[in-house]
């Protein structure tokens, strides 16, 4: 998926820190599974350390948006027809479900700090699948806007 970004952009002219926030958001992702396959198995501290590794490449990921955003401005998306309200819903639904998930996170954290492990395994039901979305959907809008329904 890595290979498959990096070099669709370097013939799209995208510019880089759009694919490095796909890049970063597909990283998060992984790790976010790696983490729950760990805890799966009752590996704490390869969870911990996959967990914590999200939220910083997580965390990453936002400065280069955010920077992204101020450098480029707004995208507009191009498709045409019946994907327009599909990406639409993606983004809408990204969009409000991502302003969540550094709440969710930090709690997380911090009920792990506390060793509060019945309220982290509740709320990690409801975090992981949020946070996921939003990672898979990252990439997803990113795909669609530069590369499968690029601008001219």
């Amino acid at each position: 998926m890595i290979a498959l970004i990096a070099d669709a952009t370097a013939v799209a002219g995208v510019h880089p820190l759009a694919t490095i926030n796909a890049l970063l958001n597909t990283v998060a992702t992984v790790l976010l599974v790696v983490g729950w396959r760990y805890i799966k198995r009752g590996n704490v501290r390869g969870h911990r350390a996959a967990m914590a590794a999200a939220f910083v490449t997580s965390a990453v990921f936002l400065a280069c948006y955010l920077t992204y955003h101020y450098l480029v401005g707004h995208v507009p998306f191009r498709g045409e027809g019946a994907v327009r309200p599909v990406y639409f819903a993606i983004l809408i639904s990204h969009i409000l479900l991502a302003v969540a998930v550094p709440v969710l996170a930090l709690r997380m954290f911090f009920l792990a700090w506390k060793g509060r492990w019945d309220a982290h395994r509740r709320l990690g039901r409801i975090t992981l699948p949020i946070w996921l979305y939003v990672s898979v959907t990252g990439v997803v809008i990113y795909l669609m806007l530069y590369h499968w329904f690029p601008g001219p």
